[in-house]
């Protein structure tokens, strides 16, 4: 495994070494000797997502939630955006692509909003390990296309869940604590 560098402080992006010949690959997408100490991982989340559609931008606060996403099957352009109460990149954004072929894996800590959008014209399924229960009365989360934000989205016209299209701006939101 092989960190690359990332703008953002607090995020971490792997890649994974892949094992492949003509009958596919092998991969270890996760071994807990061979990880630096991230979390204490309590749930682990699968979900699949059709071409075009955008989840995001989420976040819990109680318990706290920091996620290890990866994607078995699929493209996605993944985001994380800055949060952090007092953080000198407070609103900023980093993106990059993770899929079944590059075993990219992306740690999105406590403080941050994630999001992705599906790639291409087949559906992803997105894995992510969380260090905190789903929560629901304590999610939150921030507007996709939020213009003081500005993410580039490589997706146009997007499918939207009725929350995502209802959540408030970066603006109206209060950082969240350390």
């Amino acid at each position: 495994m092989t960190e690359l560098p990332v703008p953002l402080e607090g995020i971490r992006l792997f890649e994974l070494k892949l094992y492949g010949d003509a009958r596919g690959f092998f991969t270890e997408r996760f071994r807990e000797d061979h990880w630096p100490q991230l979390a204490n991982f309590v749930q682990e989340n699968h979900s699949r997502s059709a071409p075009r559609v955008l989840r995001g931008l989420h976040f819990q606060t109680s318990p706290r939630q920091s996620k290890l996403v990866s994607v078995t099957r699929g493209r996605i352009f993944d985001v994380a955006v800055d949060l952090r109460q007092g953080s000198h990149t407070y609103g900023n954004w980093y993106g990059t692509e993770l899929s079944d072929l590059n075993a990219r894996v992306l740690w999105v800590p406590y403080g941050f909003a994630h999001g992705f959008c599906v790639l291409g014209t087949e559906s992803a399924d997105v894995i992510y390990k969380v260090d905190g229960f789903y929560n629901p009365q304590t999610e939150g989360g921030v507007r996709w296309d939020d213009p003081a934000i500005g993410v580039d989205w490589p997706v146009h016209d997007p499918i939207l869940s009725p929350k995502d299209v209802a959540l408030p701006s970066l603006r109206a939101l209060e950082p969240l604590a350390p």
